[in-house]
């Protein structure tokens, strides 16, 4: 007591227990009670916490753990995690993992402390906490008001606002996104999907130069993967794949460019209208004409002018937009809860993952709750009007523009989880972890089929798919790599440096950006800690893509890579935040600090 070593942790977090005992620390226990309260996970808790944002400090319900006396009752609170409870066997299996007390001493200094408040607290979410007891010297691993970039909406808005707080530019590291909530946005994204198509029709025609027909393949139904898919067809366009499209369509497609390309050079400044060409085509039409092209193989004739043409426009038109090799030609787009992580509703059920039924003739992707991939206007927009009523909360779905140019392993899609931990927000002060793994798809990767199994990498999700019999049998049955282990596979592409010379130096900066583009909202106090886990994206060209910023980060292993890298950031988190305090010296593993305002 005297050496304020009293801790509590809620949560499954078997080694941060461990950690702390054997530094003498004495743990506050959660009375029983309370533990049962809090495995409690009826139904309605269930689908409650499917409709509150995940992350940030919003203060609604009772607080789990009140450190100043007993646990109150779980009364409806919704949990903020980015997963789900797990089956309480395995909790209770985490818990008897690390409550190696056969003589129950723990059990005895737990409950001579039990009027004490805990010195350090570890739980998984902000409201577990009553911070009128916090003390000044208390330590807590949760900042307040962090939604602001750990959900989707809020990451979303605040680089939105990056450029006015610093000489950075969001298009460079995020992909652009738009919030479908609110009407301007949902307007900007009509208009960012419509230009998209364009430019996506110009490089179609430049696929195969000249003057014969340029095709685009096409995917037999047959050939269509076990699952559901989100890949619809156009529902106005009565012609065959195989007829000609209307002439003018490619050269609608260059005036749109090139209007769009003097509004990027602000050759505009006289014009009335704010936008290129919102009326100066059939939109619908020409729209449904390049669905045609894109996802049925229609026949597309480019003469040699409109080629040359297509090759100017494409290469100015790159030197204005970042994004423009990343977003690729099929013009696909991904479908967000806004409030939620980790692909909380994106597959349910166990075992391998079979098609959704429709509901009331809506298609699939238009009645899941999780994340959906699709490549037509019409789909998100009849998604988005479900969610702008005013009784329905703004920014509920987000629409980002899907990185169809991204590096794969053995044909397959994965993602970066990288951990990093702010001890100070004033001074901002930022801690990178030097280790991460990598996150693989069951399926193969496809543009062609819009499957979860093939683009959404969270283990969350891939858990419910069985691998593929069609999946390089070179992709790890866990679906997890270490860094180390990229490292090696990137050195035998050739690309030895990229992740020292590219990759890194891109995740610190999209991560420090984000964090700055948000550092006005959170709610700041002296003492706390907060791990976070950044996703990535790769492109072709290593550059890295920020996807989200997960508070709360998973600390379940699902792999051996996992269990050694979760136990090894837990430890060094704790060298950092307690070890680091009375010794400055002391070894704090892998973190490397790499921002202090």
């Amino acid at each position: 007591v005297q050496e304020k070593k009293i801790f509590m942790v809620q949560g499954p977090y078997p080694i941060i227990r461990h950690l702390l005992r054997a530094r003498g620390w004495v743990e506050r226990k959660l009375p029983s009670v309370g533990r049962q309260l809090e495995q409690h996970r009826g139904d309605q808790n269930k689908e409650r916490l499917k409709t509150r944002p995940c992350n940030g400090g919003g203060g609604q319900g009772e607080a789990l753990l009140n450190p100043c006396g007993r646990a109150r009752p779980f009364l409806g609170t919704t949990d903020p995690l980015h997963y789900p409870w797990p089956p309480a066997e395995e909790e209770e299996k985490e818990e008897e993992q690390c409550d190696d007390d056969p003589n129950g001493i723990h059990d005895l200094m737990s409950y001579l402390v039990r009027d004490r408040l805990p010195n350090f607290i570890w739980t998984n979410f902000l409201e577990a906490t009553d911070h009128e007891l916090l003390q000044q010297d208390h330590v807590v691993n949760h900042y307040a008001r962090v939604e602001a970039f750990t959900t989707k909406e809020g990451l979303c808005l605040s680089l939105q606002n990056l450029p006015w707080i610093e000489q950075a530019d969001p298009n460079t590291f995020f992909p652009r996104c738009y919030r479908l909530g609110t009407m301007d946005e949902q307007e900007a994204f009509i208009e960012d999907f419509r230009l998209t198509a364009a430019r996506s029709l110009l490089k179609l025609a430049l696929e195969k130069a000249g003057d014969r027909p340029v095709r685009t393949k096409q995917v037999p139904n047959s050939a269509k993967g076990a699952g559901e898919s989100h890949v619809s067809h156009p529902k106005h366009s009565t012609a065959q794949a195989g007829s000609p499209l209307y002439p003018e369509l490619v050269d609608e497609a260059l005036e749109v460019c090139k209007q769009h390309l003097g509004v990027l050079q602000h050759q505009d400044i006289d014009r009335g209208t704010p936008s290129p060409c919102r009326t100066c085509i059939d939109w619908d039409r020409f729209l449904q004409e390049y669905y045609r092209v894109a996802h049925e193989g229609a026949g597309l004739v480019l003469t040699r002018q409109q080629q040359k043409q297509c090759q100017n426009l494409l290469r100015h038109l790159a030197e204005q937009l970042p994004q423009l090799g990343m977003e690729g030609k099929l013009n696909v787009w991904i479908l967000k809860p806004g409030a939620e992580s980790q692909g909380r509703g994106k597959a349910r059920g166990s075992g391998e993952h079979t098609e959704v039924p429709h509901l009331g003739g809506v298609p699939p992707p238009l009645c899941s709750p999780g994340i959906v991939c699709t490549t037509r206007l019409e789909e998100v927009l009849q998604l988005a009007r479900g969610f702008t009523a005013p009784s329905v909360q703004v920014g509920r779905w987000v629409v980002q523009k899907y990185v169809e140019q991204l590096l794969t392993i053995f044909g397959t899609k994965f993602d970066i989880r990288q951990w990093f931990v702010v001890t100070d927000w004033k001074p901002l002060t930022v801690w990178f972890y030097q280790d991460c793994y990598l996150r693989f798809c069951s399926w193969p990767f496809s543009l062609g089929h819009l499957e979860r199994a093939r683009h959404l990498c969270n283990v969350s999700v891939q858990k419910w798919y069985k691998m593929s019999p069609d999946q390089d049998p070179r992709v790890p049955p866990d679906k997890i790599w270490s860094n180390k282990q990229f490292q090696e596979y990137l050195a035998q592409l050739g690309q030895a440096d990229a992740w020292h010379q590219v990759l890194v130096p891109g995740m610190k900066a999209a991560i420090l950006n984000a964090l700055r583009s948000a550092q006005d909202q959170v709610g700041f106090r002296k003492g706390s800690f907060e791990l976070y886990g950044a996703d990535f994206l790769v492109g072709e060209d290593c550059q890295p893509w920020l996807l989200e910023i997960n508070s709360c980060p998973t600390m379940r292993p699902s792999s051996a890579v996992t269990r050694q890298l979760c136990a090894n950031v837990q430890r060094d988190t704790l060298r950092l935040v307690l070890d680091r305090k009375n010794n400055p010296t002391c070894s704090i593993g892998a973190f490397e600090l790499i921002y202090k305002e």
